[in-house]
C-alpha cells in the first residue's frame, strides 16, 4: 500500500515538473514572437521576417531550457 503511493508522488512529481516545462516553453516562444509581431508592425514589413526570426529564436532558447532542465 505504501509502495503504491511513493509511486503515485513520483508520477505526480514528474507530471508536475513536465508541465511546467511545457508552460515555460510556450511562455519563452510566445514572447519572442509576440516581440517580432510588433517590431514588424512598427516598422512596416511586408514580409514578416522578424516574427519569423525571433520565434525561431524563441524556440532554441526554449529547448535549450528544457534539456537544461532535464539534465538536473
Amino acid at each position: 500500500m505504501q509502495e503504491n503511493e511513493s509511486n503515485n508522488d513520483k508520477e505526480t512529481s514528474a507530471l508536475a515538473k513536465f508541465t511546467g516545462i511545457a508552460f515555460q516553453m510556450v511562455a519563452v516562444i510566445g514572447v519572442f514572437a509576440f516581440a517580432g509581431y510588433k517590431i514588424d508592425e512598427a516598422t512596416g514589413h511586408q514580409t514578416k521576417w522578424v516574427t519569423a526570426i525571433l520565434s525561431l529564436i524563441g524556440v532554441f532558447i526554449s529547448l535549450y531550457m528544457v534539456i537544461k532542465s532535464l539534465k538536473s
